[in-house]
């Protein structure tokens, strides 16, 4: 697989400055990087990496270096990219720093610094599988008092694997990307369109190595294979969603959509928000590796309608994303590059922690979406520059439903 070669890539040492205008101190500076496709004009969609306010359109530069990875940022997504593993990952994290901080690198670069405003993006990934998972105890306990009040609000299985099902990868779309109100069936067997349509503010960690048919990745080989992180809003019909999840679990409360950011942040720019997830007990089976495993320090804000309604944090969810990792290929089940796992409702211990309106609204009926609202998800973690990244923001618009056949 070709990639950019030793010589090409410079190894960096101590803390570089961009020359980019604004970028410094910006939640897209140097610790940060994130990839992402664009197009600008009538151009075909390309790879790009984003620093501050602009996208660096990578193709001509490797092009013009004589770089055999040239034609990967010439792909419609990043998964030729993600496939390369961490080690070519990490060298051309090393060259794009350099290309940014070098004042004789800057002649060549500039030029191909376009901005925000006039590039097109679209779905940064081809994905491969979806997986979502149900991680977080607090949105697990809440939803199970909401719909269980005289039961126990996890059930028996809950702390000893990490909960999941198996989701649509046709239907995950870009941010921006209008969401249809579902129809389906509810309570009773009657048809119509959902109205109870929710949110679900959650973190997907993408996958760029793939694994073997029959061989289980364990716990230690996360960074092996996953090649970073996006925001991932899993949109809920809860009144479907209600009729059908006995006895398999979600189905079309759930396929209809699921939208993930435009930018892909790579696990290297979150080096410094890794921490100690909360104590699980019982203690999980060793392929689980209890108390070897890390937390992530996220920031969650959602906003509806331009008002923030919820802020939850990452770092409470009982589930690791090794875990999940592991417990989804525990039974030889392999990964390819582009598959795309969600941990999630984010929800915290607190009222204005909680991830999706029916915890917030507590299953009342006008806490859920209308048509023409807008959801935002934004998401920020510690930078290893000392101060904050920002993951790309999800965001997307409600669409009536189509009338029913």
């Amino acid at each position: 697989m070709p990639g950019p070669g030793p010589d090409a890539v410079p190894e960096q040492h101590g803390e570089p400055t961009t020359w980019v205008p604004g970028a410094t101190g910006s939640l897209f500076d140097l610790d940060h990087l994130p990839y992402g496709v664009f197009a600008r004009g009538e151009e075909e969609p390309r790879v790009g990496v984003r620093i501050g306010d602009h996208v660096l359109d990578l193709a001509p530069i490797a092009a013009a270096q004589m770089l055999e990875v040239s034609r990967t940022f010439q792909q419609p997504s990043l998964n030729e990219l993600m496939g390369y593993g961490p080690e070519l990952v990490a060298a051309l994290r090393r060259w794009i720093v350099g290309l940014l901080t070098q004042a004789d690198e800057r002649p060549l670069v500039e030029p191909h610094l376009v901005p925000l405003t006039e590039v097109t993006l679209s779905l940064p990934i081809e994905v491969a599988d979806y997986v979502d998972f149900y991680a977080s105890e607090h949105h697990a306990t809440n939803v199970g008092r909401i719909l269980r009040p005289d039961g126990e609000p996890l059930l028996a299985n809950w702390k000893h694997l990490p909960v999941g099902y198996h989701g649509r990868a046709g239907t995950v779309v870009a941010s921006g990307t209008p969401i249809r109100r579902p129809s389906g069936q509810r309570r009773g067997g009657t048809f119509g369109p959902s109205a109870r349509l929710d949110v679900e503010a959650e973190l997907g960690f993408v996958v760029g190595v793939g694994s073997t048919l029959g061989t289980p990745v364990p716990c230690s080989a996360f960074a092996e294979h996953v090649f970073g992180v996006v925001g991932l809003n899993d949109w809920s019909a809860r009144d479907i969603q209600a009729w059908e999840y006995q006895p398999l679990g979600p189905f079309l409360g759930k396929s209809f959509a699921t939208s993930i950011s435009h930018w892909v942040t790579p696990l290297a720019a979150l080096d410094a928000a890794w921490v100690d997830p909360p104590p699980q007990d019982p203690e999980p089976l060793p392929y689980l590796a209890p108390g070897a495993t890390r937390g992530l320090d996220l920031d969650v804000e959602i906003e509806v309608n331009g008002r923030v309604v919820s802020r939850p944090a990452y770092r409470t969810m009982y589930w690791s994303p090794a875990q999940m990792l592991a417990h989804l290929t525990v039974n030889g089940a392999s990964l390819r590059t582009g598959d795309l796992f969600g941990s999630g409702t984010i929800s915290g211990p607190e009222p204005g922690q909680r991830g999706c309106l029916l915890e917030l609204g507590w299953g009342e009926e006008s806490a859920f979406l209308a048509d023409g609202d807008e959801v935002v998800l934004r998401y920020t973690a510690p930078g290893t520059g000392g101060g904050r990244i920002g993951l790309g923001e999800v965001r997307g618009g409600i669409a009536s439903a189509l009338p029913t056949p």
